[in-house]
């Protein structure tokens, strides 16, 4: 099958979510590769996902208009039509992302002392 994408994807594993203009509902999914211009996405096998959604990345900070270009069992490959950015996070939600961070690694460190890990 030949690439006829405009830009490379990178392999990613970003969590997202699909918001269904019109409905009102959401779906979690889950971003296999990503470019300025699409995505691969991957969603639960039973959902219903539509041809025009709002896919927002939060790792990314960003929300982008996509519509469905290719369909294969529950993936889908996504070319953006336009991009929003998100409002900024605040300075606590990324001073407990730190906290949590230097946590992990300190348990890791106590069990590598007391010759658990």
């Amino acid at each position: 099958m030949q690439d006829r994408r405009e830009s490379v994807r990178d392999k990613v594993l970003f969590g997202g979510v699909a918001e269904i203009n019109g409905r009102g509902s959401s779906m979690n999914c889950v971003v296999r590769n990503f470019s300025d211009n699409g995505a691969c996405v991957e969603f639960d096998p039973a959902a219903r996902v539509p041809d025009e959604m709002s896919l927002k990345i939060s790792r990314k900070g960003r929300s982008f208009l996509a519509h469905m270009i290719w369909r294969q069992a529950n993936r889908v490959g996504l070319a953006f039509r336009a991009m929003v950015t998100d409002a900024p996070e605040s300075d606590l939600d990324a001073r407990l992302r730190r906290s949590e961070k230097k946590k992990r690694q300190l348990e890791r460190r106590i069990n590598q002392l007391l010759g658990e890990g």
